[in-house]
């Protein structure tokens, strides 16, 4: 009599993590054993001529990057593109490691509260979120189908960046308008950047070496797009963003906070159209609208060099941005810290030390050194003395992406 012998059956621990944009897919390829990135990429400009995919494997030390210049239609051939780069670095779609895939979704309204396992109902709702999210629900849309038609057998998770805002109590989510028209048009404070800073407020108290459910945190968001929230331990109490994430910081592009006469105004006064204005909010204000720069170290070039136009729009930020640290210590009555993210929060030290300088009486300092210093690892930059820890926390949106994913297809209920 013969036995056979046959490999140990291991359950699959790889999560893909995609992020399709409009005309962008981002991706990662991540084991959850360990949180180690097996691949990462991107292809932009979708549908133009000069389409681009930039595939980085990171097995074994890492390898050679990839790049290749050619037209890439659609999603489809996106993803297909993204597959075929994958399964190169025997990575592919097919693998029986792969547990899931999960995909960033801007707007999840007020029932996705949590990671979702994707069927056609979760779709469709995402669907009708679309006129609240113009921009991202439709990409986010493509990206799923495409990902459900290519392995239609997986775990398809969404990952919601309002989710982590659903916890904030009515009076902070609620505009003063109607109720009625309110409600019968979605019309609230949603809030958005929800997975980072669900991901920067756990790791500020594992600086703190305390649990999320002791420490009350500012966490300010600062790229491109950008979002302030007030979190009491562990839970979102209030944010900037609001139905859409125009509302609140200045940032790259958009205006933020302005008075909502200014579209009447526009209106009438000077003949705009709602989509002229809708464009003009988002994509020719904040510091580009001010001063003709969206990048932080250009605007700080400038302002090295005496430009007065380029000051004004760094004071026009660093004011925003003071005005929404001291609401939020408001808010939370006790802050244990306030936590710098993203490119430039991450990157833009005078930033840092604007946005604190003044707000000694509150507890809040930075040190010069500690604040000068580059690095890819969480850390405070706060002296010993201070009451209130400042920290740079580099975020990780798609690890926490892919944490939210594994742990749900991977729980008992599921």
């Amino acid at each position: 009599m013969t036995t056979e012998s046959t490999a140990p059956v291991t359950d699959p621990t790889r999560v893909l993590v995609l992020n399709s944009g409009s005309s962008s897919v981002k991706y990662q390829l991540l084991d959850m054993r360990d949180g180690a990135r097996l691949a990462i990429g991107l292809v932009e400009r979708i549908g133009e001529e000069t389409s681009r995919l930039v595939h980085t494997p990171l097995t074994d030390g890492g390898g050679e990057k990839r790049e290749r210049t050619a037209p890439v239609a659609d999603h489809e051939a996106a993803l297909k593109a993204v597959a075929e780069e994958l399964a190169a670095d025997g990575l592919g779609l097919d693998s029986p490691e792969l547990a899931a895939i999960g995909h960033r979704v801007v707007h999840g309204g007020l029932r996705f509260s949590a990671p979702t396992v994707i069927d056609d109902d979760v779709l469709a709702e995402v669907e009708r979120l679309v006129p609240v999210a113009p921009l991202h629900n439709p990409a986010n849309i493509t990206g799923i189908r495409t990902a459900r038609a290519m392995r239609p057998d997986l775990p398809q998770v969404a990952v919601f960046d309002t989710a982590f805002h659903t916890t904030m109590p009515e009076y902070a989510a609620r505009y003063a308008i109607d109720t009625e028209t309110a409600d019968a048009h979605r019309i609230r404070r949603y809030g958005f950047h929800g997975t980072s800073h669900a991901y920067v407020s756990r790791r500020v108290a594992g600086l703190l070496g305390k649990d999320p459910s002791e420490v009350n945190v500012i966490v300010l968001h600062l790229g491109n797009g950008a979002s302030a929230s007030a979190v009491s331990g562990g839970r979102c109490v209030d944010t900037s963003m609001g139905l859409t994430p125009l509302e609140g910081l200045v940032m790259g592009t958009r205006s933020g906070d302005v008075d909502p006469a200014v579209v009447f105004h526009l209106e009438r006064v000077a003949g705009m159209s709602s989509d002229e204005i809708d464009v003009l909010l988002n994509k020719k204000s904040g510091l580009v609208g001010l001063c003709g720069d969206n990048d932080m170290r250009e605007i700080r070039r400038r302002i090295d060099e005496g430009d007065e136009r380029a000051r004004l729009a760094f004071d026009i930020y660093i004011h925003r941005l003071k005005k929404y640290i001291g609401a939020y210590y408001a808010v939370l009555g006790r802050v244990d810290a306030v936590a710098f993210t993203a490119g430039v929060g991450e990157n833009a030290a005078p930033v840092r030390e604007a946005a604190v300088a003044g707000l000694e009486e509150l507890g809040l300092a930075v040190d010069a050194g500690l604040n000068a210093v580059r690095s890819p690892e969480a850390r405070l930059i706060s002296p010993g003395y201070a009451r209130v820890a400042v920290a740079v926390v580099p975020t990780d949106e798609e690890l926490e992406i892919a944490q939210q994913t594994y742990s749900l297809v991977t729980s008992p209920a599921h």
